[in-house]
């Protein structure tokens, strides 16, 4: 062998065993470690855009009910969208749920019964009273886009469960994505492999079967050597992570052919399951919301870290159409968002605790931010409220009957224990296992976290 053979074969060999070498890294990628054992090892986020009102569905305040129609008291003029009446209480009554008789709005008697299952937040507050900036907030901690969602954090900090699914999922209801969009489940300034892949019962994944004029053998091979020509290509750019993120996305599309059709396919559910969720109902909004409950679960079965389930959407040129936003007629929105959630949100709850997956699923409720408890001013709606609302969680790790912080008697403002989106987060990854001010990664010349420099767990609703 001449001296150019034998470099020529040296250079190929480590050309080789380098794509060797990555062709394992993404045919079983490492697991990363949590910084202690955590109680959680998955999260489902149920989300309802528009600013759900925390007193009309969570937070009881019967002096709403004793000073109904008059002027709120020691008020200065505070206007978000428009001017502010009279105090207004909720249209529909609170009724005791559970042992821990928790007052829940008598529009959402399935979830009721989930009552003494839950930890409720009462006194969250927001940085922002703009829907947009709001819901990438409840998703981030920061009211601008380019900063990784929390579902994009949870996947750097732990990796896949499922090597053939993607960590973390977002589902999309029918009437479209929420207030600013793709920002929800950004991954920001991570790599591109930790940002949400978006997906939903009605619009599943595109060209994921093969085209029959391809044989078998044929596709192999080709993605075989395309595997081989992309491995060469990223050793010689070995600094280039979005290249090795986007090579990584190209093999787990692959390994979706066989997963996600399966998976989503929600025909092989039982009568009686589908009759619990409610995926054949009448009302085709309805009917749609659960058929992705459903789907959250399968895929939560399959091992995907983080699922979001959106219900409701952005907002829309009539108020209340098409999420929680009621400024002007409160009272008929939430009479048609409240079935529409009420329901296949339930059987979502109830199907994961037979199953015995609440010993692993965190499940969190967020909206981003709450509603006025005074009508706006010439209609029967609420203005937007940043400074009160509700969250709850329930599941793996968290202590159930129970509420945390409150507002003050009319439910203006966050009065005791007031709680930031910050200390939500660190709650969330304290129950992975993860310290929120060790889970960093350095850009533009800082260590940026999740929960930014803020955030406290919080203790009180840990089991």
């Amino acid at each position: 062998m001449n001296l150019l053979q034998r470099r020529q074969f040296l250079s190929q060999m480590t050309t080789g065993l380098t794509g060797v070498a990555l062709s394992r890294l993404m045919a079983d990628p490492p697991k990363h470690q949590p910084h202690f054992p955590p109680k959680a090892k998955q999260v489902l986020q149920i989300f309802c855009p528009g600013a759900a009102s925390h007193v009309d569905l969570w937070d009881h305040k019967p002096m709403l009910e004793k000073y109904h129609g008059t002027p709120l008291p020691g008020a200065t003029e505070v206007t978000f969208q428009g001017k502010n009446g009279n105090l207004m209480k909720s249209p529909w009554a609170f009724q005791p749920a559970g042992q821990s008789g928790k007052r829940i709005s008598s529009m959402l008697p399935h979830i009721a019964r989930h009552a003494d299952d839950m930890a409720f937040i009462h006194s969250m507050t927001s940085r922002t009273n703009t829907h947009g900036p709001g819901c990438v907030n409840m998703n981030s901690c920061f009211t601008r886009d380019g900063f990784p969602s929390a579902g994009s954090w949870v996947s750097y900090g732990l990796g896949s469960l499922n090597d053939n699914l993607p960590t973390y999922i977002s589902i999309q209801d029918l009437r479209g994505e929420p207030p600013n969009g793709k920002a929800n489940w950004s991954n920001g300034f991570l790599s591109a492999e930790h940002q949400g892949i978006s997906m939903a019962a009605q619009q599943t994944l595109r060209n994921l079967a093969r085209p029959s004029s391809i044989p078998p053998a044929t596709e192999k091979a080709t993605r075989d050597f395309l595997h081989l020509i992309n491995s060469q290509h990223a050793d010689a750019r070995a600094e280039n992570d979005e290249l090795r993120a986007r090579m990584a996305a190209y093999e787990l599309a692959a390994k979706m052919q066989l997963t996600a059709p399966e998976v989503s396919d929600l025909s092989h559910e039982p009568k009686h399951i589908q009759d619990l969720y409610g995926t054949n109902d009448s009302n085709k909004l309805k009917a749609a919301y659960a058929k992705n409950c459903l789907l959250a679960r399968r895929f939560l079965e399959q091992g995907v870290r983080y699922v979001s389930l959106y219900c409701a959407s952005r907002a829309s040129a009539v108020d209340g159409l098409l999420n929680w936003d009621a400024h002007k007629t409160l009272k008929a929105d939430y009479e048609r968002h409240c079935p529409i959630f009420d329901q296949p949100t339930a059987a979502l709850l109830t199907d994961l605790k037979q199953r015995g997956m609440l010993n692993d699923v965190l499940v969190v409720w967020c909206t981003e931010f709450g509603r006025m408890p005074t009508h706006q001013e010439g209609t029967s709606g609420r203005d937007h409220n940043p400074d009160a609302f509700t969250t709850w969680m329930m599941g793996a790790g968290v202590k159930g009957g129970v509420s945390y912080g409150e507002t003050d008697e009319f439910g203006r403002r966050a009065a005791v224990d007031i709680t930031t989106v910050y200390d939500f987060y660190a709650t969330v990854l304290h129950l992975l296992g993860l310290d929120h001010e060790k889970l960093t990664y350095y850009h533009n010349g800082a260590n940026r976290r999740l929960t930014d420099v803020h955030g406290h767990v919080l203790q009180n609703i840990l089991a």
